[in-house]
């Protein structure tokens, strides 16, 4: 059995999509068709019996949407009141989509801090284990209207590869714009190499991932690959893959080759708050 094909037998499942496959290039207004393709692949999942937890962005998109802004914002305290509006928003369209298919939606907002803070970790990874025994969806942001940037994760991959290790999930899907990754940023050279299986994160790796890839959003190739570190170090495999098209994650968990596979290495010595702590300092550097 290749590495891809036992993906079939995952069993708990974070998937995270980002701004960028979320909303509409033009306007940067929510595609409510793509979330709607989003909802029911992953009921489809829960009808296989699989949990799932997704990692949403696209709250100030939505904020900025009902709020007819076309410009993003450009203060911190904007971007928490659009954060605020567009949070309930988007978990709305989320709630109304997942219903008609039969399927319970949850919210669940993080800071840093929840999982820096012993009580406040451990009785989020309750929620999450009580939210998945009720068969629900919990669907995860960062708490962007109270967040600033000494309790922000700084970007929703870190985000949920955070997530993926607190509820110790089979497999972290990053949904992105790009196919996954590349020796180098494939929109500005034609010789960059597609990288389809990455047995172990080396700091070459890392270095290449610098300059490699997506800077749409908030989180980067090199983000991507700091999240690789937490999710294949405490035990999950990873997949970088574009969610332009979503089907993608059928193909994904049938164990079709569809983008970039980071095999788990469940390191003995894993510490969530040693790895969060550290990526964190490398932020502010």
């Amino acid at each position: 059995m290749t590495e891809r094909e036992y993906l079939k037998g995952k069993n708990r499942i974070v998937i995270k999509i980002g701004s960028s496959s979320l909303t509409h290039p033009e306007t940067g207004d929510l595609n409510l068709g793509k979330i709607e393709k989003l909802v029911r692949a992953i009921s489809d999942l829960k009808g296989k019996g699989k949990d799932v937890v997704l990692v949403s962005s696209g709250a100030i998109a939505a904020g900025r949407q009902a709020l007819n802004h076309s410009q993003k914002p450009d203060t911190v305290a904007k971007k928490q009141a659009f954060a605020a509006v567009g949070q309930a928003r988007l978990m709305m369209v989320y709630q109304r989509m997942f219903a008609e298919y039969n399927q319970v939606a949850a919210q669940i907002l993080m800071t840093k801090s929840t999982m820096l803070n012993d009580v406040a970790r451990n009785n989020a990874k309750n929620t999450f284990e009580e939210l998945l025994k009720l068969h629900t969806v919990p669907i995860v942001n960062e708490n962007d209207t109270v967040s600033t940037s000494e309790i922000r994760f700084g970007d929703n991959d870190r985000l949920s590869a955070t997530v993926a290790a607190l509820i110790q999930a089979d497999l972290l899907i990053l949904l992105s714009d790009i196919d996954g990754l590349y020796s180098d940023d494939p929109r500005k050279n034609p010789d960059a190499k597609f990288i389809a299986l990455v047995p172990e994160i080396t700091d070459e790796l890392l270095l290449m991932g610098k300059g490699a890839g997506s800077d749409v959003g908030t989180g980067g190739m090199a983000a991507k690959l700091a999240a690789a570190q937490i999710a294949t170090d405490s035990g999950s495999d990873m997949i970088i893959a574009n969610g332009e098209e979503i089907d993608v994650l059928p193909e994904i968990l049938d164990g079709k080759e569809r983008g970039t596979l980071f095999l788990a290495h469940k390191n003995v010595n894993f510490d969530l708050v040693e790895y969060i702590n550290a990526f964190h300092a490398e932020m502010n550097d």
